[in-house]
């Protein structure tokens, strides 16, 4: 039986379809356009190595700004997701630093065993950025990547990355290219918001970053959920709550001793908070890492059910599916209050 089309919540408009591709910027937020491609751009200005690959997703990817700027190094490989990753480790084997863009779908679910076999068996230098991750499109199971951090997590050599924001997309550019080996990051596109700047933020790679304290409770997010969280933290504040936000951009490796850290602090409540399944992303491998490091505090998770999800519009399935930053304010509220 298919899931009922999601209804807007009482007293909102009804959504048009373009919303089930629309900015995950609020309305009225600060964004910047493509942060992604031209950080490439930037990079590949001084790295002579760097070539742009991607599976006919140029313009959804924005590798088509890198093509423009590049011509020469971008490789357009159709509708082949196994041939683009393919092609990428051999372009890596020959020296070169292959970003290859898809959609997170294509390279979690249709291309994974191509990734672990010719790139991550082989660790080979290949950069994989993949947009619509998690719910970031309205678009149904198809187009949902909401498994893409579990499934990578599990593959040896690969370091997995869950941006913020516009800010933290342009520093984890070459930040990522420093680094030796396969990266799979979840890629932000179009008209992405701009937060972190506002708090004097730095992506480091594999460092967890205490973007605002409280001693009430600790919610601890990765990708867009951070926004979310900082947004839950504000209204929190109004009701006398005070929220601190661990942000974890790097899934893998964690940072075991700051979350450690923070978690183990008396009195707060713990809260992870992810685009993703519940099941085997940030907040099942952050309760492992508690549970063997002797950490108990009262945990509770925000993330997308065991399910597949609707279509329909993102703001909408946001809020059916709790990752609205009103459903993480009232799932807060209630768990502290308990």
């Amino acid at each position: 039986m298919k899931p009922a089309t999601p209804q807007p919540a009482p007293g909102k408009p009804r959504l048009t379809t373009s919303a089930m591709i629309a900015s995950i910027a609020a309305e009225g937020q600060k964004t910047k356009s493509a942060p992604f491609g031209h950080a490439l751009v930037a990079l590949a200005q001084s790295r002579p190595d760097v070539v742009g690959m991607t599976a006919d997703l140029g313009k959804y990817t924005d590798l088509h700004i890198f093509a423009k700027a590049f011509p020469e190094r971008y490789y357009q490989m159709g509708m082949a997701e196994q041939l683009l990753f393919g092609a990428a480790s051999g372009m890596a084997a020959e020296g070169f630093m292959p970003f290859a863009t898809t959609y997170a779908v294509f390279a979690s679910r249709r291309a994974y065993d191509f990734i672990h076999q010719t790139i991550a068996e082989e660790d080979r230098n290949v950069k994989i950025a993949c947009a619509l991750p998690g719910l970031t499109s309205g678009y149904g199971p198809s187009h949902q990547a909401a498994e893409d951090l579990a499934l990578f997590r599990a593959m040896p050599n690969m370091t997995v990355i869950d941006p913020c924001d516009a800010h933290e997309t342009e520093q984890l550019v070459p930040a990522i290219a420093q680094h030796q080996g396969p990266v799979y990051m979840r890629l932000l596109r179009g008209n992405v918001p701009l937060m972190l700047d506002e708090y004097n933020y730095k992506f480091t790679l594999g460092k967890a970053a205490m973007i605002r304290d409280g001693s009430d409770v600790l919610i601890i997010s990765s990708g867009i959920m951070t926004m979310r969280a900082l947004e839950a933290a504000n209204a929190l504040e109004k009701d006398r709550v005070a929220a601190a936000v661990l942000h974890v951009p790097t899934i893998k490796p964690l940072d075991e001793e700051r979350i450690v850290r923070e978690a183990g602090k008396a009195g707060r409540l713990v809260v992870v908070a992810e685009n993703h399944t519940v099941i085997g992303g940030l907040g099942e491998a952050i309760a492992a890492l508690l549970m063997r490091s002797g950490v108990h505090p009262a945990f509770h998770q925000i993330a997308l059910p065991d399910e597949f999800l609707a279509a329909g519009a993102l703001p909408t399935l946001h809020d059916r599916y709790g990752i609205s930053t009103t459903e993480v304010t009232r799932k807060i509220k209630e768990w502290v209050a308990r």
